[in-house]
């Protein structure tokens, strides 16, 4: 069973794996969930949990399939409706194809208030949606009582509101609050005192709140500490006390420590106790008072549908009195109670959506006690959604017995309508893609024909790990385009979509196909990407057209979503992350400090001995074609860059796989041995700096020579990428006598990474290679096979190549040389794959939140409606916030600009550089001083000669390809004022003929 589940991990459940762990996927491969409601809400639940992988979900629901579900219920379709199906019958068998190690099973059995509960006890958690407060309470109640308790969990969603509730009991232990990984922090000293003082080393920060506790190692000096655990008292970002050192030996050097992570105890009140005084989660910090309102206005609702047996009536204002007639002892904003009145019956996709990743990670937080649970109480409002719409004639809002009348009711026709002629480009058909386009099929996005159109793009073909998040893909769609795929199970959704799929990277190399003229043809353009680099270039592309971005993206449990519309926000580009740090080059090659230093120079390892350097060989021999004018050259002293790396390939390269397994064995012996002897060579362990502290101190550590042993031989397997016996073939290979060198070893952590091609070769490197060179040509000639290598790129995914293994085994054993705790298969794949991790609820719960924000962006909506999010489901904690308003560049005073602004020039064939200029005169009542396209400048006065490119004309000084209208030239201006510098000013783009077409 664990094989089973072990194989099923690496394959399907790679990604959630780096989220959740091995012990929480193996505690959900065990439990039970039983889930009531299949209306937006209970679908969305559904299917994270099913991706998530627990055993066994049962879906309850009571009702038949209406019209009205096509467009909240992405599962069903439209015979159901017409053959008036049960909708559990319906969604069911759709949701267990999401993954074939869950049990999906169901029942439509009555839920009311006289059945007998005992059927739950066999479950490890119960979600109820749709379900009233009085059923609610009383499931609870049971769940609550039983030992060890049923965790409990009811969301709801009412028009523009959704509330979520966890109750797991009165002591509910969380293995790891966080999920964040441990690191090793060095220490710079500790004091000797009654309250000792640990201060990191370079200050760096070591994120640690007072109260938590952490174990100290490799101290010198203080060795009392070692292996002791301690709760500190924070006193900075780098520093925090520990307690009574004053006994222990004076610290001297070295050391680290890591924080523990203990076990927290939950207490939960049940639903009955929190009614009338709530914990609540604060999503939006700019009306902190909203959860308690909408607490207070959904109570009212859930009263006014035990009054009535009934929601109110769409956009009837008598019920919306009523309502609020509810909730007049109580503190609560009267616009947001009149607007869920009026949309209660109706269903806001993307909100639900939203509720559903929240309550999904929940779930699995109640399963696994993994992460900190809610406490107990989300809630989250659409109201600036449906504000501007209140307005309107309630007819607008009314049912037309078609499958929009749930979301109609919350945004009305009109903006039904708009929706429908959108057009919409979306790049990357991923975790958030899929998402994505099943949001735009419930809201109807690009449906008008001739006007609407979502146009989707991604290179990349399905992989088997996609499955567990991209829930558009089956297992029979691996190795089909995604883009393609994602189109038509999309189609299944909303027949009526018009969707164009495209099979290319948005790059400037597919200019000529996403050009300007198609982006000006756009509404809207939306990310999905897993790369910084690909969404800056497509905000670029955005800023030149004016066009809006909504952009998202997840990090595991976190996720992030940013609204950027012209005139208005600031864009993607406008901020940036501090670079990614990258290790020295001394550090990887001789002073490895953590296992990432250690994976790094393994991965690097491998691509050199696989990759670069047959790239390197194929590449020098499809130049130089015959060995022997290579060997002529070389004898008269000719140089040729990388012939001795070349030669030294081919003297070396093995034609059987015994000596695949004797260059493996001198490689280990090179690597792991011979490397440390040299270390301690050049610098014994008792070597002192100028200022007389020991070489050897943290973070740099000694290595130890490693002889060849027990846990060795998996290096020279995956060296050797075979697994044949070896023993034979060690016992004969020839180590030579080791013998220290006098050389120079790089200590510098600014120093770059020397180019081996480019550097100079010696004499006797020369006399080597031409040595060798002889020698192959005539002992064995030199045939075109040999003259030919395969290169590996590195291929983290495909878990039989062996590339993961080598890296694991090679990183390993560097670990160990240098008393580095060594890192598992797992971590180490996903350290030297650049692997994020991932898992269905973060996606499911950006993408409802991006598509929100779409609704205001069709609108036209006012800055103040904008929201970005930032959320970490883990903790958890989401963040709602303004976006970042665009700043204005003021000229002078009645001239300024932002970024989203443009100056145009329009030119003809021989209009001048100096005609350029007086044109930017006139038009801007400006002086230009420098014009400059991309690197190349065009006119700068102080330079030599470029006055007399004032004559000369625009095409000869730019040279336009053939379906080029314009370029955007940077242009500085004369100050107001003597003495001041050139004043910067928007691009000023410059169309090469006066109709605007290309010249």
């Amino acid at each position: 069973m664990a094989a089973d589940l072990m194989e099923i991990d690496d394959s399907l459940y790679s990604r959630q794996r780096y989220v959740l762990g091995d012990g929480a996927m193996q505690q959900m491969a065990q439990s039970s969930v039983f889930l009531s409601g299949m209306g937006a809400l209970g679908v969305e639940i559904a299917k994270n949990i099913t991706l998530a992988g627990v055993k066994t979900v049962t879906l309850h629901d009571t009702k038949l399939c209406e019209t009205w579900d096509l467009g909240c219920n992405f599962f069903i379709r439209r015979d159901d409706v017409l053959n008036q199906r049960k909708r559990v019958e319906a969604v069911c068998p759709r949701v267990g194809e999401l993954n074939p190690y869950v049990h999906v099973d169901m029942s439509s059995c009555p839920l009311d208030d006289n059945i007998d509960l005992s059927f739950l006890k066999k479950y490890q958690c119960v979600i109820l949606t749709e379900s009233s407060l009085s059923l609610q309470k009383r499931i609870n109640k049971f769940c609550h009582s039983q030992q060890p308790p049923i965790r409990f969990i009811s969301s709801d969603a009412y028009g523009i509101c959704v509330r979520v509730f966890c109750d797991f009991g009165e002591a509910f232990e969380v293995s790891d609050p966080t999920g964040e990984e441990l690191k090793e922090i060095f220490i710079q000293s500790i004091t000797q005192d009654n309250s000792g003082v640990v201060t990191c080393i370079d200050n760096q920060p070591h994120g640690l709140q007072t109260g938590q506790s952490v174990i100290f190692r490799e101290i010198n000096g203080m060795v009392e500490l070692n292996g002791t655990t301690r709760q500190v008292s924070v006193i900075s970002s780098h520093s925090f006390e520990i307690g009574d050192t004053s006994h222990f030996q004076p610290y001297e050097h070295g050391g680290f420590f890591v924080m523990v992570k203990t076990p927290q105890i939950y207490k939960f009140e049940t639903l009955e106790q929190q009614l009338c005084d709530p914990q609540v989660l604060i999503p939006d910090l700019s009306k902190p008072e909203a959860p308690l309102h909408i607490h207070a206005a959904m109570l009212a609702l859930d009263a006014f549908q035990e009054k009535h047996g009934r929601l109110p009536n769409i956009g009837c204002l008598e019920d919306a009195e009523a309502l609020l007639k509810l909730t007049e002892e109580l503190p609560v904003n009267a616009e947001l109670v009149r607007c869920m009145s009026k949309t209660a019956r109706g269903t806001l996709p993307p909100l639900a959506a939203a509720a559903g990743g929240i309550a999904s990670q929940e779930v699995l937080k109640a399963i696994t006690g993994k992460f900190g649970p809610l406490q107990q109480w989300f809630y989250l409002d659409a109201l600036e959604v449906v504000r501007p719409l209140q307005s309107l004639s309630a007819e607008e809002f009314f049912p037309r017995g078609d499958r929009y009348d749930g979301l109609r009711a919350c945004i009305g026709e009109s903006m039904l309508l708009e929706l429908h002629k959108l057009r919409v480009f979306m790049v990357g058909c991923g975790a958030i893609g899929c998402e994505m386009l099943k949001n735009f099929a419930l809201l109807g996005v690009g449906l008008a024909k001739s006007l609407g159109e979502v146009c989707i793009t991604d290179p990349d073909l399905i992989e088997k790990s996609n499955l567990n998040r991209q829930f558009l893909f089956r297992p029979h769609h691996i190795q089909t385009p995604k883009s393609t795929t994602a189109a038509e199970a999309t189609r299944e959704i909303n027949p009526e979509l018009q969707i164009d799929a495209h099979l290319n990277k948005v790059c400037p190399a597919t200019e000529s196909i996403y050009s300007d003229s198609f982006y000006s043809s756009l509404n809207v353009v939306v990310t999905a990407l897993d790369n910084v680099e690909a969404r800056r270039y497509v905000d670029s592309r955005c800023l030149c057209n004016q066009r809006p971005l909504l952009d998202s993206g997840t990090m595991g449990t976190k996720g992030h979503t940013e609204i950027i519309v012209p005139y208005l926000t600031e864009s993607y580009n406008s901020h940036r992350d501090p670079p990614e740090e990258e290790i020295p080059f001394c550090t990887l090659k001789s002073f490895p400090s953590v296992i990432e230093h250690t994976i790094q120079w393994a991965r690097d390892k491998f691509e050199s001995a696989f990759f670069h350097k047959p790239s390197m060989y194929n590449s020098f021999w499809q130049t130089h074609v015959s060995a022997e004018a290579v060997l002529q050259r070389m004898q008269v002293g000719e140089s040729m860059e990388g012939a001795f790396q070349v030669v030294k390939l081919l003297s070396r390269r093995p034609s059987h796989w015994e000596q695949c397994v004797i260059i493996a064995r001198l490689k280990f012996e090179k690597y792991f041995k011979r490397k440390a002897l040299q270390l301690l060579h050049s610098f014994p362990l008792d070597t002192r700096l100028k200022d007389g502290s020991l070489f050897w101190q943290s973070p740099k550590r000694p290595p130890t020579p490693t002889d060849l042993c027990g846990f060795c031989p998996s290096f020279l397997v995956y060296t050797s990428l075979k697994g044949r016996p070896m023993t034979p073939i060690l016992s004969d290979v020839k180590i030579p006598e080791y013998r220290p060198l006098e050389k120079s070893i790089v200590t510098d952590e600014t120093a770059k990474k020397p180019d081996q091609m480019k550097m100079p070769l010696s004499s006797e490197e020369e006399r080597e290679a031409i040595a060798q060179l002889e020698e192959a040509i005539s002992t064995d000639g030199v045939t075109p096979e040999s003259l030919r290598m395969n290169p590996l790129q590195f291929e983290k995914d495909n878990d039989r190549n062996g590339h993961i293994d080598f890296v694991t085994s090679a990183s390993s054993l560097r670990a160990r040389m240098y008393s580095i705790e060594p890192a598992d298969r797992l971590k180490t794949k996903r350290i030297a794959g650049k692997i994020i991790p991932a898992i269905a609820t973060a996606t499911a719960a950006v993408s409802g939140l991006v598509a929100l924000e779409l609704v205001k962006v069709v609108g036209g909506y006012g800055f103040e409606s904008f929201k970005n999010c930032f959320f970490n489901l883990a903790i958890p904690v989401v963040v709602l916030s303004e976006t970042a308003p665009v700043k204005r560049t003021v000229i002078r005073n009645n001239l300024s600009f932002t970024i989203w602004d443009c100056w145009t020039i329009f030119g003809h064939e021989d209009f001048t550089l100096s005609d350029f200029m007086n044109a930017v005169r006139e038009k801007y009542t400006i002086e230009p001083t420098m014009v400059v396209h991309g690197v190349k400048m065009l006119y700068v006065p102080v330079m030599p000669g470029h006055s007399k490119r004032l004559k000369l004309t625009m095409q000869k000084l730019i040279k336009p390809s053939v379906d080029r209208r314009y370029v955007d030239l940077t242009v500085s201006f004369a100050p107001e004022a003597d003495g001041d510098e050139d004043l910067p000013g928007p691009p000023v783009r410059y169309y090469f003929s006066p109709d605007g077409k290309a010249p």
